[in-house]
């Protein structure tokens, strides 16, 4: 079990970079989008810092195959990270709740290097 939430820095095969937001238990439960230069994927990470513990941040949606997930925005409604797929409802807000309570403290690791 990890010690605590932390922010993870990656990068992907197509030589973006991406964060994922993990929970205590080591479920991811908030990744981005692929970012061209690891500055902005770190940009985004303090975007999300800023934003995740205001609920009007937070557009719970339905995916096509009945699942549950949510993405968190920007002021200006740009999604700066999406979540897992949940079977419920209950599911989803509970990660919702979980990103509000860890994000603004969660530290950053960056695993490229």
């Amino acid at each position: 079990m990890m010690k605590n939430p932390k922010f993870q820095i990656f990068a992907g095969k197509n030589e973006k970079f991406y964060f994922r937001l993990n929970a205590r238990n080591g479920q991811q439960i908030l990744s981005s989008q692929g970012f061209p230069e690891k500055s902005g994927c770190e940009n985004e990470i303090a975007t999300v810092k800023a934003n995740a513990a205001d609920n009007g941040r937070f557009l719970k949606k339905t995916a096509k195959n009945g699942k549950f997930y949510f993405s968190l925005t920007t002021p200006d409604g740009d999604i700066i990270g999406s979540s897992q797929m949940y079977k419920s409802e209950s599911g989803r807000n509970n990660g919702i709740a979980a990103v509000q309570r860890i994000a603004a403290d969660a530290p950053v690791e960056d695993i490229t290097e």
